[in-house]
């Protein structure tokens, strides 16, 4: 194999990889949307911290968290290598190029990318970093009782506005995201184009509008 097949090849697999990544994540996503909803259910928080200490104590979620953080750590990986490979294929703009000829989803699919990054980030720092004892709880709050700590957070307006601007770059992201994935994976076809383009749409809209109502709900009801 020379030097240029190599290349291709790596670059294939790192799509891929990337992909198989992605379509993990996306069904954590939507696991992790259905625990947090129960946020808005009205009994104190006891069907949320039910579920939250199930999945912080039972073993096999633990397999799983450890499974997540590698998911995520190939998706970013291997997204950055892909966005750089990408732009040192065409050093040169084309000038001509059609602006419908690639979307606004695709085209700033590393900008959102790097905005839920960051997210990411701060949302380990409000939860998972306190659950570890890595970070302390705010006063009043048990390192385990991630219901108070969510209804303190989502309470104030600012903490909130930042959460839901997150989930619409999120949303962003997510929409061409699923697209992308079964591209790489050569299952697309012309006679689905207009099915999976509609399905990614939908699974955006209903995991960034679901994130986005649990903050919003403690905002302007609590």
């Amino acid at each position: 194999m020379d030097g240029s097949a190599r290349r291709t090849f790596s670059s294939i697999t790192s799509k891929v990889v990337m992909a198989l990544a992605g379509l993990f994540l996306l069904v954590f996503l939507a696991v992790h949307l259905g625990i947090n909803m129960l946020l808005l259910v009205d009994d104190g928080g006891k069907s949320f911290s039910a579920a939250a200490g199930f999945m912080s104590s039972y073993p096999v979620i633990r397999v799983f968290e450890l499974a997540l953080f590698g998911g995520f750590a190939l998706h970013i990986a291997f997204g950055v290598i892909v966005s750089i490979r990408n732009r040192m294929s065409r050093p040169i703009r084309y000038q001509h190029r059609s602006r419908s000829e690639t979307s606004p989803f695709s085209k700033y699919m590393l900008h959102s990318g790097i905005v839920v990054l960051i997210f990411l980030g701060l949302h380990f720092i409000d939860f998972y970093f306190i659950k570890l004892g890595i970070v302390a709880p705010p006063p009043g709050v048990a390192r385990h009782d991630f219901y108070s700590r969510a209804v303190l957070l989502f309470s104030d307006r600012t903490s909130s506005s930042i959460y839901m601007v997150a989930f619409v770059f999120l949303g962003f992201h997510l929409n061409h995201a699923l697209q992308a994935a079964i591209q790489t994976l050569g299952l697309n076809h012309t006679r689905h184009a207009a099915a999976i383009q509609a399905v990614s749409t939908v699974y955006a809209i209903v995991i960034a509008g679901g994130f986005m109502a649990i903050p919003l709900r403690f905002t302007l009801f609590n």
